[in-house]
This record gives C-alpha cells, structure tokens and sequence, in this order.
C-alpha cells in the first residue's frame, strides 16, 4: 500500500469504532443505556453506510458491533442493570475483542476488510498482503486484550486510580494505530 491507501485504511478503520467512541462519550454525559444505544445507532449507520455506498461492503466487524450494542442495549433498557462504568466498558470491549478473534478464526481477520476497500484486486490474494492483515488484526487483538485487563482492575481493583484505567486504555490504542501504519511499511522494506 502506498501512503495515500495506508491513510484511507487507517481512516476507514478508526472510522469502524466509531461506534465505541460515541458509546463512552454518551455514557459518561448521559447514562450506559444511552451510550449503548448511541453505539447501536452509529454501527447501525456505518452499515447502512456500506450498502448504500458503491465499492464498499458491509464488514463483519460492523456486523459485529452492531449486534453487540444492539444485545447490551436491549438487556440494559429491559433489566434494571446497574453496571459501573467499568463493568459495561469491560462488556463492551471484550465483545470487540471476541469479535477481532472470531474474524482471525474464520479466516478473514477484520482489517483485509477495509484494506481491500483501498487497494487493487490484483493484491487482495497475495500470500503477503494476506498475512500482513493477519498480524494486524492481531495487533489490535492484543490491544483490545490489554483494554479487557484495564477494565478488569478498573472493576474489581477500586484501589487502582482510574487514571491508570484510561492511560492503559490510551496506550494500547495508540500503539495498535501505530502498529497499523508500521507495520506494512516495515514488510514492504524487508521485500526490497
């Protein structure tokens, strides 16, 4: 991928969590049955998005975080849940990070989704390209990982500040973005 195709990737990729950031924003303005619902309705409009926008498809992280808001959702409006905001956040990110697993599993990680969308047929079935969105998509497995522990100790360890909470959060996807640009990069310098 060239520099322009690495910023559409990256774009459109940050641009399918969306949904996450609209869930944690509404959350602490609003309540957790607000930010699910806001989470629900953004997935749902980035799927929308996708079938209605020529060149693009629907993507099963989309698929996937649509279903997990639109489940949190309905279990919140329908129990009287009364979740700390670390327990919903621990829901919400270990559901993404069950969803990033299942995509490596079936064999079609998350992120040749969206590198597809911004690169030529003729590179879509390189064994290279391939194996580059596998190491990708388990990048942000990990990082997704790493945001399950800080939930974890954000929930059952009250001692822990919660700013540690949300520099672990920060970290992790921080190092995930930059993974995600270094990482073609540096194979496509070991090829030359």
């Amino acid at each position: 991928m060239d520099d322009l195709d690495t910023l559409e990737f990256e774009m459109n990729l940050l641009l399918a969590f969306a949904p996450f950031v609209a869930f944690v924003v509404v959350e602490h303005l609003v309540s957790v049955p607000a930010g699910l619902a806001a989470g629900a309705i953004l997935a749902a409009a980035l799927v929308v998005r996708d079938l209605v926008t020529p060149g693009r498809h629907v993507k099963l992280l989309e698929i996937g975080t649509v279903l997990l808001f639109g489940a949190l959702t309905v279990y919140a409006f329908t129990n009287d849940v009364q979740w700390s905001t670390a327990a919903v956040r621990l829901r919400v990110d270990a559901g993404l990070m069950l969803i990033v697993l299942a995509s490596i599993a079936v064999r079609k990680p998350f992120t040749l989704q969206y590198a597809r969308e911004t690169v030529g047929r003729e590179h879509w079935d390189s064994p290279d390209f391939v194996a580059i969105n596998y190491v990708i998509s388990a990048a942000w497995a990990i990082a997704f990982g790493a945001l399950v522990l800080a939930d974890i100790v954000m929930a059952y360890v009250p001692a822990v500040p919660h700013s540690m909470g949300v520099i672990a959060t920060v970290v992790a996807l921080v190092a995930a973005v930059k993974f995600t640009r270094w990482y073609p990069e540096q194979r496509a310098a070991t090829r030359t």
